[in-house]
């Protein structure tokens, strides 16, 4: 099977958010959308990650681009998560991995020996016309914003 979503339109989807809002990605044309997939709210890689997005907001806005991150955690989660660290951005909710199947990130996983399914952590990049233009997976959260700022901004 082809895990990839380069090149392809973008999945559409419509999911519950923070700020009492939902967010349907078809709504989003006319801005390059970074769309970005975490395992949890609260730890310390989703965190950093958070944060690196939140530090280049402005730069992302320049670039014409939104910033959305996505886990399966609830938005009353979301909600805190949020909060305590001051995220400039919206989270979505997919408590029900509807939209991480559909994006190929929700993965068979090993952790201390044990088998489960959850989230690989990756990164799209959507363009205004609504196409997958860049994809990372497997991300490994240090510079990985960089990356992702310097290919909204090409756009």
């Amino acid at each position: 099977m082809d895990d990839s979503l380069l090149g392809k339109r973008a999945p559409d989807f419509e999911l519950p958010a923070t700020g009492e809002q939902s967010v349907r990605l078809s709504d989003l044309k006319g801005q390059n959308v970074v769309l970005y997939f975490y395992p949890r709210d609260n730890t310390s890689g989703c965190t950093t990650e958070g944060l690196d997005f939140g530090e280049n907001i402005e730069a992302f806005k320049a670039a014409n681009t939104v910033i959305f991150g996505l886990s399966k955690d609830s938005v009353k989660s979301h909600e805190g998560f949020k909060e305590k660290q001051s995220f400039p951005f919206e989270l979505l909710s997919d408590e029900n991995s509807d939209v991480c199947e559909k994006y190929l990130c929700f993965k068979l996983k090993k952790n201390y020996g044990k088998e489960y399914m959850g989230i690989e952590r990756s990164t799209f990049l959507i363009n205004v016309e609504g196409e997958v233009v860049q994809e990372w997976r497997k991300v490994k959260v240090p510079e990985h914003v960089n990356e992702v700022l310097a290919a909204a901004e090409k756009l």
